[in-house]
């Protein structure tokens, strides 16, 4: 019988970054490195950032730094401070991973650039995760999630006469967060191959414009702006919903005719065998071309339909839409997706103890399932400086001194 292993346990990540690439020493902690997250003496400014546990605005409370922080350990250091920068650098040649997010040129200026780490550690792979990349004219600009959300094509909802629309989570940092853990893989690889680390510099603005790529192609190639249609999308001449309300939630369905107006029949059939008439469950959707449709017209028949999916349940319509082959399927809120037994099935929540908080937290789990190489969750997130004592004992800094630290605020 084989024996999973943790492909990157007897590595170390020094994770400096701010919520830019929170998520990418979160996936290399879930891999098995010893990823140390490494804050001002006080704690990062990321634990005030809410929502918090049972609504306490504590730092040590915060949902969000939970999320992206799980499995790593903490320490504090002052990087600004001669002294933090030598235990900085005492921690670096025990290193085969930094991780950055500071502006362009900050590290260079404090003496620990790649270049003077690297002469530390030849092995070093280094990332710089920053808005735009370390060269450019927009280098030095500073970004939060709304901005490289926009330059990077994400903004994709919202009203042609209203200011755009995001997601009520930020989208930039995760995607930024995961690619920059794969860029760090791919260097992993080369250094396997050739002994030498090397820096990695990394725009959150590509990043988004990557992952989003195929919407502009289609904008360009259809002639027609789909980042800003709101519910309703374009087809053809007229533009069609694609959410529903339902009697606990909403839907998505599409109303199709002609070559697939056979999918539309099955739903008008379904809402017969229910009891229901009107006129437009007497038409034939395959005998139907779009081209010929008014748009007063079509927002008429959808009406009808949602009439009736307001009677119902996500779940009773979901149920009918397999048995039927009807194109419609839940959109799943937080609680729908807790419950959702596909996910149940495939072990994908987490329960976290927070022994300090006397709960179990819940937590997303792997996005992938492997059997050599798992995904691991092995501890909460870490407290404000809860290994500075494990940590800096591993480099033969004794207690007295670590004492002494503390109170001049080196650590």
């Amino acid at each position: 019988m084989s024996v999973a292993v943790t492909p990157l346990g007897p590595y170390r990540v020094l994770d400096l970054t701010n919520q830019f690439g929170f998520f990418c020493g979160r996936i290399l902690a879930a891999l098995g490195a010893d990823v140390i997250k490494i804050e001002p003496p006080g704690g990062d400014a990321a634990r005030h950032n809410g929502p918090y546990v049972a609504g306490s605005e504590d730092p040590e409370r915060s949902l969000t730094w939970f999320a992206y922080n799980l499995d790593k350990r903490a320490v504090t250091l002052d990087l600004e401070n001669p002294e933090g920068r030598e235990i900085f650098e005492r921690l670096v040649t025990t290193a085969d991973f930094v991780l950055e997010t500071f502006a362009v040129g900050h590290f260079d200026r404090l003496g620990l650039g790649y270049d003077a780490l690297a002469r530390l550690n030849p092995g070093l792979i280094m990332a710089a995760i920053t808005p735009f990349g370390q060269t450019g004219p927009r280098k030095d600009y500073q970004a939060t999630d709304l901005v490289s959300s926009a330059t990077g094509s994400m903004l994709g909802a919202g009203y042609p006469d209203r200011a755009p629309l995001r997601f009520s989570v930020e989208q930039s940092f995760p995607q930024a967060g995961a690619q920059a853990a794969v860029a760090c893989l791919i260097a992993f690889h080369h250094r396997a191959l050739t002994g030498q680390g090397q820096f990695i510099d990394f725009s959150v603005q590509e990043c988004q414009t990557q992952t989003v790529m195929s919407l502009a192609q289609t904008a360009d190639l259809l002639g027609v702006d789909r980042s800003r249609d709101g519910i309703r999308q374009p087809r053809g001449h007229l533009s069609t919903r694609s959410i529903f309300e339902c009697r606990d939630g909403h839907l998505c369905w599409n109303l199709y005719v002609a070559a697939l107006g056979a999918k539309t029949n099955a739903l008008r059939d379904l809402m017969r065998d229910w009891g229901e008439s009107h006129p437009v469950l007497e038409m034939d959707f395959t005998q139907i071309d779009m081209n010929a449709v008014h748009q007063p017209d079509l927002e008429s028949w959808e009406v009808v339909f949602e009439e009736f999916f307001l009677k119902h349940t996500k779940a009773e319509l979901h149920r009918e839409a397999v048995a039927r082959d009807i194109m419609l399927f839940p959109v799943s809120n937080t609680a729908d997706l807790l419950a959702d037994p596909q996910l149940q099935a495939r072990g994908f929540w987490v329960d976290v103890a927070h022994p300090e908080l006397d709960r179990v937290i819940t937590y997303p789990g792997a996005p992938y399932q492997s059997s050599e190489t798992p995904w691991q969750t092995k501890r909460r997130a870490p407290l404000v400086g809860e290994h500075n004592r494990e940590v800096y004992a591993d480099l033969g800094i004794s207690e007295a001194r670590l004492a002494e630290l503390a109170a001049w605020g080196v650590i």
